[in-house]
């Protein structure tokens, strides 16, 4: 939290510069001494910051040469050192990094950096005992020394790394649990391997053995128990609770006495508990309890979770001004108990008179009135047990004088109209504001209202309102901001209107040299003017006068002679009416102080220092100060003042040190204050305080080279260094670095001497006073006995003579002293030792012989050099070779034509196995006819010996070699080899693409010699070798069927490129693959339309076309080019005939065009395969054109004077018609242009008038659209007539409808007298006049209604008008569209997982199709799924199907009308079966104690992949089943079973053909892996079995029977729904063909009716017989029961012809038919039919 009193402080961005950590927890570092560490500064800056490193007491790191150095980007770096050279001083203390740029300077925690020697240890494993059935615990016991370094990396089981799983666990601490026990584990070895952090030293341990004893009744047996901890939250822990005994104990936790809570973070395991993701309420007491029936046993320990550390320090990167009131807060979150402590610019913070630190914690940090020395970088450390903390802050404090930021202007209001007034000012810190009025406080009352408030930016803002102002309310208004660093001020004025006047005016006193400023209060609005006037001279009068418009007088660099006076103010308020006031100005003069000067003395002198004042009103005070400080004259101080009227004089009697510093003359009147300061500098020749003398230092340490001087001012030292240890030749400048330093008092700090620093050295002193002084001294460097050279790792054969030198340096006399292990070696006890000393100059040479040298030796040596200044030692790790023990050598698995074999190397001789021999041979040959397997890799501990012969017995030995030799031969095994697997791949492998999804592979069998067995399959692996793929190969197998095989891949990818092998298999396993072949899939069409299909109008009968290429991945082939598919949409719903344009292009013109149409178009691309899919429909329009010509014209007379015409529109409309234009002329008038009528466009006729009786019109017609006026139609010629006969004004010709609609057919007339209309319809031979009823109307305007049509609504309809003059006719041909008829659908070809279907489609009806709509379901489910296909397609691929399963396809056609009738529904089956497992192979792989090996491939997949593989097996004689789910379709294994026991086994293996059985037995082998005998009844167990299948049998009789009923009910259903499909699509088929029928005898029906009664009942009755004819006929060759459908069929259509007893004729025949077909004969079904009939 961040505080400012009296105002609030403000948060800003300190700029660009910023410091930063960028690994802030790295606080401590261990690194081996033989490798060294290179270690980055964790601080930064940007930009670029000095870095530098210090130990934690505060000193410089400084370069020792080899040992350490600092780099110029801030890494520290250690060198690899010998234990001789260790100092704990660098390698094991506490360093840290600081960065410092313009923002401050942040330090580091302290990073504890600590070498780790390579010290001699071993690791061991004790042996262990455990019952069967517990729990093992094997710890790997590693010595304290070395503990906290050394870790367990691994544990080996017969040198075989063990790998966690199963009965074997690892802890996170390094034991190794073996659980469940069994007697084999006693047959195994176990180690531990470690590994050392830092130098990467690997240590094996030696072999231990496990104990197994049979089960005895114990009470429990702690194995392995925790103690108390500590550890940070979120870290995880295991607390191990291990026991044993029996029977098996359990395991019972507790937390604080109670039962643990539940909590997923807590996992009870059998290592034990873990707890992850710590947590601070974890903490507390926990308690394991084991029990079992004989006892109990407790282990308890106390868990502490702590939080890390963690600091916030706030506020971050903050400028405030100076003056301000800073707090910091440091939050600490974590641990309750820590320390805090406060640094700034990495030093640590003192409180003083302005800092203070407060708090429980000392976690707030108060400065109080801050100055610019205050800033920078302020860092909070928080410290516990080692670990730290820290955060911090960058503070800038800046000069903060406020300034005036926003304001107001002048203005003029009236009496009580409020105004207010603000003023915003800025500064550091947020100063306040004040008001005036013409020089008066605002106090804040009934009429002024102030207020002010700071921002968030530390803006502060003020308000001054004036609610009712009076006229005294006007005048100049002030604001002045201040706060500690300064002010700011604005003003302006603000006149109120009223009469004008001036307000009193004070005296003003100003200052010689300054501005003065001097306002004319005036009150009142308007005035014409204000003028200033002294001694009666209008102002400005000269350059240092100014008047502002508002009345202020500015005097600049005020004169006392000149500006002192009265003034007078002079305000116009009306003309020649004028109010004055007067304001006198006293001018004070300031002191000036005449400058002066103070010489340098020497002690001892006298000082005489005169201040004058030269000018300045008086009175006048002279003062003295020193150093800031008020001199106060006397014998104490040695100083005399004497003053005068305007002159001080300062007498130092005796001149000292003490009088060294600044004197200020301070000066002041009534006016001003003023100093002048000058420094008085004595000077003192230097000398000794302490002298240089003759010194000793020991190599490695520090050493201080005393001298000590003083003088003043301070004398500078300097030390030269001249080498050697006789006379001094020449001397130089000794290199200031971090190793050597200059003290404050003069003396030479070497921080770690070296041996080239001995030698002569000279203190030099000088400060310009006097002669320089110097001294001289020597510097003798000891050097402590150090081991120099001696060899770190060396070898000795063994029986051999082997020598150990050790060379050692330093001050004599040195001893040195050998030691083995921790024993020192006395070679006069023991004769195998003796040790020589040589001296060769300054060094001694001290040599251990070993004679011999014996196995015992491998182990390390030490020697130790002693003198009087120290200690080194050199440690030797000596490795005594021979040749290796002979590995025990056992076999772990025999095959066919090899075995494998495994050893165990227990000693290699201290030398690297370099190679393995194994010789084998026939038993019974000699070993001089041997086989031998060289050089096998040591790396190796088991190898396979291949290019055996099968069944054969074999004798093997092994030998082991290293450096030294070859060891004796191992002991002899005998084996005996098994069947082998085939050794050649097929032959003759050919690859031919049979579509564009599928490869024939055809092959021959491998040869005969290589087959080994007999082959029961292949296995054909194919993978597509295209850019993108994965490259693994996909598996299908296939059972043999003789010499040549043949195998079709299907669902593969267009027009890939695939890779084919062929493996060959026999019961002993697969053989080899055949070269891989490559062949590619057929082209296919593209599966993908072309992209960004555009289409573009450019004329009335011309567009464009264009288009992108489809994706690359979806051609499936070569494109070979692009096909353009478009076709006309007229407006009555037709569509015209689809054309189609070919262009290799991606673009097309589409050229003659219908004008004014709408077109659909659609684009593809094709490949050699055919055409891809098309484009979605792309409508466009062409553009509008002159139309053609009307379609027909007529003209009848209507009257004496007027004609009536009617037309047809044009043919070729050519765009929306927009009138039409009639003209009429007369032959022979003399009118030289026909008359022009205008008619709208929905009318089709028009009534000319004003014509003449008897005179002939030529009258025509043109239609007019937007783009002009077409062509005209034909010219009648017309008579206007008192009689006119009857003429239609409608037209004839073919009118289209879409069934169940209703038509309009108009039939128009014109006559006098007015005709008759009369509508008739062509039959065969007759004409059938048109009656009206429910579907039929003839309206008075003549026009025939026909409501619902239907198909045989159509025909020819003739309308004929007649008068007693005369008759007209026209006909009009009627065609109904009905929905098409069905297709004819088949089934085409048929894969794993597609169905391609080819279909006829049937008639139309009337209107063109528009596509085909495809449902297709699998066949025991009704869930039908749509497919849309266009009216182009006759064949059609349903993809993505399921592998061996009926599907149930039907196909409708559809066109303008609506969709047809449904094809017969016909069935299909991908290909594909339910899996197999395959006989010829073994369903177990292997079976020991507790594990069986299943072979999953011996399933085969039947074509569909296997989808799931479920398995259940139980011991044998029990009832509970286990179950288990296979992910892998190779080999799988159970375990945990039982030892010595038999069991069932269920396989059931499924894909989407359906689920496959196996059943089996198995036996599980006894502990050492004999076999056990089958399971036989004993006496007594088969009265439980009778018992049991007395009791089972019914149940299993009565569930038998569901089952059975079940299937029959399920079998009848499926066969009558396929009836059901079959007489549908009969029924169906029978009104096709009768369909023509019906309708010829529905026409007959009606004219026989209108002429005949009684022949209409009998000609029904001869049709309806007839119908029964021909459907009993195809009943009776195709019986097929009849159902509701089929009656539904018949009842609606036939009773259409005989409306009389038809129903109920139809439904007996119905009956019947069903009776007759359902269980009956052929010939008892003809003779049914015949007495049917």
């Amino acid at each position: 939290m961040f505080l400012l009193f009296a105002s609030a402080v403000h948060s800003e961005d300190v700029g660009s510069t910023r410091l930063y950590f960028v690994n802030a927890s790295l606080q401590r570092v261990t690194y081996s001494s033989s490798v060294g560490v290179s270690l980055p500064c964790p601080a930064g800056g940007t930009p670029s910051a000095i870095l530098r490193w210090y130990l934690a007491t505060g000193d410089d790191i400084y370069d020792v040469p080899h040992i350490r150095h600092v780099h110029a980007n801030g890494t520290l770096q250690l060198y690899p050192f010998s234990p001789s050279a260790y100092n704990s001083y660098i390698h094991d203390n506490d360093y840290f990094c600081t960065a410092e740029n313009q923002a401050g300077k942040i330090r580091s925690p302290n990073i504890r950096i600590k070498a780790v020697f390579r010290e001699p240890y071993t690791v061991r494993v004790a042996d262990q005992r455990s019952m069967r059935g517990n729990v093992a615990v094997f710890k790997c016991l590693i010595p304290a020394a070395v503990q906290e370094y050394v870790s367990v990396v691994s544990w080996e089981r017969d040198t075989v790394s063990i790998v966690p799983g199963n009965r074997f666990s690892l802890t996170s601490f390094g034991a190794l649990y073996i659980s469940d026990v069994q007697k084999e584990d006693a047959l195994s070895t176990y180690r531990c391997i470690t590994k050392h952090k830092y130098s990467g030293e690997t240590r094996q341990s030696n072999g231990a053995r496990l104990s197994v004893m049979d089960p005895s009744e114990s009470s429990p047996t702690i194995l392995d128990s925790f103690q108390a901890g500590e550890l940070y939250a979120g870290q995880s822990i295991e607390l191990p609770c291990i026991a044993g005994g029996y029977p098996s104990p359990t395991v019972r936790w507790l937390k604080d006495g109670r039962p643990l809570p539940s909590d997923a973070r807590w996992t009870r395991r059998l290592t034990g508990l873990t707890i992850s993701d710590l947590r601070q309420d974890d903490s507390g007491s926990y308690a394991c309890e084991v029990t079992n029936s004989f006892g109990s046993k407790e282990v308890s320990g106390q868990l502490h979770v702590i939080d890390p550390l963690r600091v916030t320090l706030s506020p971050k990167n903050l400028k405030t001004g100076i003056s301000s009131t800073l707090f910091f807060t440091c939050t600490v979150e974590g641990s309750p108990e820590y320390t805090i402590t406060w640094y700034r610019n990495t030093e640590p913070i003192v409180p003083d008179q302005h800092i203070s630190i407060q708090g429980q914690h000392n976690d707030t940090l108060q400065i109080t009135a801050a100055q610019k020395f205050h800033s920078g970088a302020y860092q909070c450390f928080a410290s516990r047990k080692g670990h730290t903390a820290q955060d911090f802050s960058i503070i800038l404090l800046e000069d903060g004088t406020p300034r005036i930021v926003s304001s107001f202007s002048e203005r003029v209001v009236n009496p009580g109209e409020p105004f207010s007034l603000m003023c915003a000012a800025k500064g550091a810190p947020p100063p306040s504001i004040t008001w005036t009025l013409d020089d008066e406080p605002v106090v804040r009352d009934s009429t002024y209202k102030t207020s002010q408030y700071t921002l968030s930016d530390g803006l502060t803002v003020s308000h001054v309102n004036v609610s009712s102002p009076l006229i005294r309310d006007g005048g100049v208004y002030r604001c002045v901001a201040r706060n500690s660093a300064g002010s700011a001020e604005y003003q302006a004025r603000i006149n109120v209107r009223g009469p004008p006047r001036i307000r009193p005016m004070r005296d003003i006193t100003a200052v010689a040299g300054r501005n003065t400023y001097i306002t004319c209060r005036v009150i009142g609005y308007p005035y014409y003017s204000i003028k200033w006037l002294k001694d009666g001279m209008q102002l400005p009068d000269n350059h240092r006068q100014v008047v502002f418009e508002n009345g202020t007088l500015r005097l600049t660099d005020v004169q006392k002679g000149a500006d002192e006076g009265t003034y007078l103010c002079s305000v116009l308020i009306q003309p020649q009416v004028s109010i004055n006031q007067t304001v006198h100005v006293t001018v004070k003069v300031p002191p000036l102080i005449q400058p002066f000067d103070i010489p340098s003395t020497s002690v001892g002198k006298l000082m005489y220092i005169a201040c004058v004042v030269s000018s300045g009103d008086m009175p006048i005070r002279i003062t003295w100060h020193k150093d800031g400080q008020l001199i106060v004259p006397g014998s104490a101080s040695g100083v005399a003042i004497e003053t005068k009227e305007f002159m001080s004089s300062l007498q130092i009697s005796k001149v000292t040190l003490k009088h060294n510093g600044n004197y200020t003359c301070i000066a002041s009147n009534a006016a001003a204050t003023v100093s002048w300061e000058r420094q008085l500098i004595v000077t003192v020749p230097p000398r000794f305080v302490v002298q240089p003398n003759n010194q000793d230092c020991i190599y490695g340490k520090a050493g201080v080279l005393n001298c000590s001087v003083e003088g003043y001012p301070p004398p500078k030292v300097m030390w030269k260094h001249a080498k050697g240890v006789g006379n001094p030749q020449q001397y130089h400048p000794v290199p200031l670095t971090g190793r050597i330093q200059i003290m404050s008092n003069g003396s030479l700090l070497i921080r770690h001497v070296l041996e080239d620093d001995r030698g002569y050295y000279l203190c030099q002193a000088s400060n310009g006073v006097g002669s320089d002084i110097s001294k001289s001294m020597i510097l003798t460097v000891k050097i402590p006995a150090m081991i120099t050279s001696h060899p770190n790792t060396t070898m000795a054969r063994k029986g051999q003579t082997k020598e150990l030198n050790c060379t050692a340096r330093g001050e004599q006399p040195i001893i040195i002293r050998w030691e083995r292990g921790d024993t020192v070696i006395d070679a006069e006890r023991n004769p195998r030792y003796s040790i020589t000393i040589n001296k060769k100059g300054d060094e001694v040479i001290s040599t251990l012989k070993l004679n011999p040298a014996e196995r015992g030796d491998s182990v390390f040596f030490s020697c130790h050099a002693i003198n009087s200044y120290g200690e080194g030692r050199g440690l030797i790790q000596l490795t005594v070779q021979e040749p290796p023990d002979p590995p025990e050598l056992e076999v772990r698995e025999v095959k066919d034509r090899s075995m494998n074999l495994r050893w165990i190397q227990r000693f290699d001789g201290n030398s690297i196995i370099t190679s393995y021999d194994i010789e084998y041979k026939n038993k019974s040959d000699s070993w001089d006819h041997m086989y031998t397997t060289r050089n096998i890799s040591p790396t190796n501990n088991q190898a396979n010996i291949v290019e055996l012969h099968p069944a054969c017995v074999y004798s093997i030995r092994m030998y082991s070699y290293n450096k030294i030799g070859r060891s004796l031969p191992s002991k002899e095994l005998t084996i005996s080899t098994e069947e082998a697997p085939p050794d050649g791949p097929p032959m003759d492998v050919v690859l031919q693409p049979m579509t564009s999804q599928s490869i024939r592979v055809t092959w021959r069998a491998p040869k005969k010699e290589l087959q080994n067995g007999v082959i029961r399959g292949y296995q054909i692996g194919y993978r597509e070798n295209g850019p993108g793929s994965n490259g693994q190969y996909s598996i299908v197998e296939m059972k043999a069927t003789g010499d040549s095989e043949v195998y079709t891949l299907d669902n593969l990818k267009k027009f890939a490129q695939y890779g084919v092998v062929v493996q060959a298999f026999n019961r002993a396993g697969t053989g080899p693959s055949s070269t891989e072949i490559n062949a590619t899939t057929l082209e296919d069409v593209p599966s993908e339309p072309p992209q960004n299909v555009r289409a573009i109008s450019v004329t009335s009968d011309e567009a464009v076309i264009t288009w992108s290429e489809p994706p690359r991945m979806t051609l499936h082939g070569v494109l070979k080019g692009y096909r353009v598919v478009f076709w006309s949409l007229f407006p009555d719903g037709e569509w015209g005939e689809m054309q189609n344009i070919t262009t290799t292009r991606e673009q097309v013109e589409l050229r003659g065009l219908e004008k004014f149409t709408n077109y659909s178009v659609q684009v593809l691309a094709y490949t050699q395969a055919g055409d891809g899919v098309r484009s979605n429909v792309l409508y466009i329009q062409t553009r509008e054109d002159l139309p053609g010509p009307p379609a027909g014209i007529k003209a009848v007379p209507s009257s004496p004077s007027s004609v009536v015409v009617s037309w047809l529109p044009p043919l070729k409309p050519n765009g929306v018609i927009r009138k039409y234009t009639i003209y009429c002329s007369s032959p022979g008038s003399g009118q030289p242009a026909p008359s022009e009528y205008e008619a709208n466009p929905e009318m089709l006729f028009y009534r000319i008038t004003h014509l003449s009786r008897g005179k002939q019109y030529h009258i025509w017609a043109a239609a007019v659209t937007t783009a002009g006026r077409g062509n005209i139609s034909a010219k009648v010629t017309v008579e206007p007539a008192g009689k006119v006969p009857a003429k239609i004004l409608s037209f004839g010709g073919t009118v289209t409808t879409p069934w169940m609609k209703e038509v309009r057919l108009p039939c128009s007339s014109v006559g006098e007298p007015t005709p008759t209309i009369k509508w008739t319809k062509d039959s065969e031979d007759s004409a059938i006049p048109v009656t009206a009823d429910s579907q039929r109307q003839i309206l008075s305007n003549g026009t025939l209604v026909l409501r619902s049509v239907k198909a045989e609504d159509s025909g020819y309809y003739t309308c004929t008008a007649t008068n007693t003059l005369g008759f007209d006719t026209i006909i009009v041909n009627l065609m109904v569209q009905v929905p098409p008829d069905q297709p004819r659908l088949t089934v085409s070809t048929t894969s794993t997982s597609s169905i391609t279907l080819a279909w006829i489609p049937g008639d139309n009806g009337g209107s063109s199709i528009r596509g085909f709509v495809l449902q297709y379901s699998v066949d025991n489910t009704e869930e039908w799924r749509d497919v849309f296909i266009s009216s182009s397609e006759r064949s059609f691929r349903l993809d993505n199907l399921r592998c061996g399963t009926w599907y149930k396809v039907k196909l409708a056609a559809k066109n303008s009308v609506g969709s047809g009738r449904i094809s017969e529904i016909i069935e299909a089956k991908t290909h594909g079966r339910e899996p197999v497992f395959n006989k010829d192979q073994p369903l177990l792989t292997h079976i020991n104690s507790t594990h069986a090996g299943l072979n999953l491939q011996g399933w085969t997949s039947g074509g569909c992949p296997i989808t799931d593989l479920m398995l259940d097996f139980r011991p044998k004689g029990t009832w509970a089943w286990q179950s288990l789910k296979a992910n892998s379709t190779n080999q799988l294994f159970l375990s945990e079973l039982r030892e010595a026991t038999w069991y069932e086994l269920k396989m059931k293996a499924c894909n989407s053909a359906g689920c496959g059985n196996q059943t089996s037995q198995f036996a599980t082998t006894d502990y050492d892996g004999s076999t056990i005998p089958p399971i036989k009844s004993a006496r007594g167990e088969g009265d439980d079995v009778k018992k049991l299948f007395s009791i089972g049998s019914p149940v299993i009789l009565v569930t038998l029977g569901v089952a059975l009923l079940f299937i029959i009910r399920k079998k009848r259903k499926e066969k009558r729904l396929k009836r059901l499909r079959d007489a549908k699509s009969l029924a169906e088929m029978l009104i096709r063909i009768d369909r023509k029928a019906q309708n010829s005898a529905k026409d007959k029906k009606r004219a026989i009716e209108r002429t005949k009664g009684k022949k209409k009942r009998r000609r029904g009755r001869d049709t309806y017989r007839l119908n029964i004819l021909v459907f009993c006929s195809r009943v009776c060759q195709h019986p097929v029961p009849l159902v509701d459908t089929l009656h539904a069929n018949f009842t609606h259509t036939w009773p259409v012809l005989h409306r009389d007893g038809a129903r109920q004729a139809t439904g007996t025949m119905t009956r019947r038919t069903a009776r007759m077909t359902s269980r009956s004969t052929p010939r008892t079904r003809q003779r049914r039919c015949n007495r049917l009939a």
